[in-house]
């Protein structure tokens, strides 16, 4: 399948191209010129399939034209490892667990997915070294990281804005060494987005070095995370009689995530609406309001993963709508919250239902509560465990929060990153010179 760009000023390219190369020319995202609908018999009997079953027929309709079957099986049965249980939290309303993978987080699925893909297309070509460039608000660089950990022939190079990801978010892309390396970059997440969106554009550094992007601009990190939209459907028909077309809240940051729920409901995934929720960076959620999208610098909140000011994926849910903000918003509606309201439904859900939110599944949860409509059924997505924002959480609720053992071996590691600057120049100089 042919990808273009959604600058629609750069030429197309083949699945192996937009993987290795992240970002088009033209500065624009990589797009499938088709999104294949799949059959009515798969949503009839997809309560019978086993979340590794669906993912893979999910991915033949993406991937199957330019990867072997077998080889796509092989790399989907070994991205999800780990389920994603779909838990009641209230009478209408379901969490989506995104956070049983290794780093406990939904970037697991995209993380892994991608390594493997990026993997396969590495030793089919016989290529020496690749260097992948990623920027994290936090689950991002564990995620990528812990996927890519070890793959031959990639080089991980994490940037990430100092003091503003949690401890143990942290340590768990600036423990593992071997083949990551992490760059504490002083400024703020669109700093370190900046900094790799300029590396790509850089014809002497792209010269010197093969880079790619494993952020969700990445069409091999984004498009997997679809799966689990088909899989929580899948759940969802299982467990009740009724609301077959649920409305899923995704708590949004970047716009990878939703935009990847946005792709399932093309291929015919019974959705009813979506809900993007915002923190105080609602950016989206003024666009619905006024048509007009107005990008601006980030603020800090304790929804970290959500301080986002100039959502990237942006481009390709206008690219999915042809432009048209009034079937953008007939699709998608949008919530935002300040820290205030994060913490008291977290606190009250922690009270009322005995369930542990995350500061952006609250997010989430919230815009359920007061956003569905009598006889709908909602589904939010918990992003991260709760663990993840120990300090925050903890503070909140009045409570000790358990630590997973997976996370305790993190906070175990020595803590090893490089400082940088915010400058495109100093992070030029440190690439050239690998």
């Amino acid at each position: 399948m042919k990808y273009y760009s959604t600058n629609k000023q750069a030429p197309d390219v083949t699945l192996e191209e937009a993987v290795v190369r992240g970002l088009a020319a033209d500065k624009g995202l990589f797009m499938p010129y088709t999104i294949k609908p799949l059959p009515q018999e798969f949503y009839d009997r997809i309560d019978t399939l086993s979340f590794q079953e669906i993912a893979y027929r999910v991915a033949d309709a993406f991937f199957g034209e330019d990867v072997p079957a077998d080889v796509l099986k092989q790399i989907v049965y070994d991205t999800l490892n780990f389920d994603v249980p779909l838990v009641r939290v209230t009478e209408e309303i379901y969490s989506l667990e995104l956070f049983h993978g290794p780093t406990l987080a939904f970037k697991d699925v995209g993380g892994r997915f991608m390594a493997r893909l990026l993997g396969y297309f590495i030793r089919k070509e016989g290529k020496k070294q690749v260097d992948v460039l990623v920027a994290t608000s936090g689950d991002t660089g564990s995620a990528v990281a812990n996927g890519f950990l070890g793959v031959e022939g990639i080089h991980v190079y994490v940037l990430y804005p100092k003091g503003k990801v949690s401890e143990i978010q942290e340590k768990q892309f600036t423990t593992l060494g071997r083949n990551i390396t992490a760059l504490e970059v002083d400024g703020t997440f669109d700093d370190c987005q900046a900094l790799v969106k300029s590396a790509f554009m850089d014809r002497e550094l792209n010269e010197h070095l093969l880079l790619t992007s494993a952020n969700s601009i990445n069409v091999a990190r984004f498009l997997p995370q679809a799966f689990y939209y088909f899989y929580a459907y899948a759940q969802l028909k299982k467990m009740t009689a009724t609301g077959f077309y649920p409305v899923i809240c995704v708590p949004s940051g970047n716009f990878g995530n939703i935009t990847a729920g946005l792709f399932g409901k093309q291929m015919g995934l019974p959705v009813k609406r979506f809900i993007a929720a915002n923190n105080r960076n609602d950016i989206f959620y003024q666009y619905l309001q006024t048509g007009v999208y107005t990008p601006r610098p980030s603020v800090a909140t304790i929804a970290n993963a959500m301080d986002v000011g100039d959502p990237s994926n942006f481009a390709r849910v206008l690219d999915l709508y042809g432009g048209s903000h009034e079937r953008i918003a007939a699709e998608v509606s949008g919530a935002t919250y300040t820290d205030g309201q994060i913490a008291e439904t977290m606190r009250e859900t922690w009270r009322e239902c005995h369930y542990l939110l995350d500061p952006h599944g609250a997010c989430g949860f919230r815009a359920l509560k007061e956003g569905l409509e009598p006889g709908e059924t909602g589904i939010f997505l918990e992003t991260a465990h709760p663990a993840k924002f120990l300090d925050t959480v903890e503070g909140i609720i009045g409570e000790k929060v358990e630590i997973p053992a997976k996370l305790q071996a993190f906070m175990r590691g020595e803590k090893k990153s490089l400082p940088m600057s915010r400058k495109f120049s100093d992070f030029k100089k440190y690439l050239m010179a690998l």
